[in-house]
Parts: structure tokens; sequence; C-alpha cells
């Protein structure tokens, strides 16, 4: 009932910055959180950034003063400001999204992911 498009994910240098978008359509009016976990290579996947529908926010240590997500509720998106990008960031990042149903149900739906890479 939820889809999420992921888009902004590519190649750059250390230091440098990307933002990372996810739009979410179907049954947008029911979701709570969205956010991003990342799976680096060799590594488990691991939370990122998570952002509930009045706007408070949870950043992992490992990102914390350089990541900051952000989100539109009227327009059903999420975005992730990477900014001084270290090559310890590279991973595929996936968008998701939590929903409750009537009968009190948590859903979680996921984007397709989209590749961070940070070269030295």
């Amino acid at each position: 009932q939820v889809q999420l498009v992921e888009s902004g994910g590519g190649l750059v240098q250390a230091g440098g910055s990307l933002r990372l978008s996810c739009a979410a359509s179907g049954s947008t009016g029911s979701i709570n959180a969205m956010g991003w976990y990342r799976q680096a290579p060799g590594k488990e996947r691991e939370l990122v950034a998570r952002i509930n529908s009045g706007g408070s926010t949870d950043v992992a240590d490992s990102v914390q003063g350089r990541f900051t997500i952000s989100r539109d509720n009227a327009k059903n998106t999420v975005w992730l400001q990477m900014n001084s990008l270290k090559p310890e960031d590279t991973a595929v990042y996936y968008c998701y999204a939590t929903r409750t149903s009537y009968s009190n149900t948590v859903y979680k739906y996921w984007g397709q992911g989209t590749q961070v890479t940070v070269s030295s």
C-alpha cells in the first residue's frame, strides 16, 4: 500500500556532499516514521537516520553533525543531506517508511536502494 522511490546516490570524493530523496506514494496519509538504513560491504545493515510525522529526528552517532534528515508531509518526501562525506559512508542506502493500520499492526516498507560511493 506504500511505494518508495529513492534517488540522489552517486560517486563523490571525500569531503563532498550528496542529497538523497525518497518519495512515497499509496497510503501516504497513514505513514508514521520515515528514514534510511545503510549496508556497507562486509557490514550489517544499520539505521542512519529517522524522522517521525511530527518532525522529531534521530541520527546515528557515526554521522552526527554531518547528515541531516528532513521531511515534507504534504509532498510525501523525505531527504537526507550528507555533508563532509567519508569513505566509510560508502554503502547502499535504503529508504523506509512505517504505517500503522486501524488494528494497530505496524507495517514497514522499503525503497529499492541507492548506491553511495565516497572515494579517497
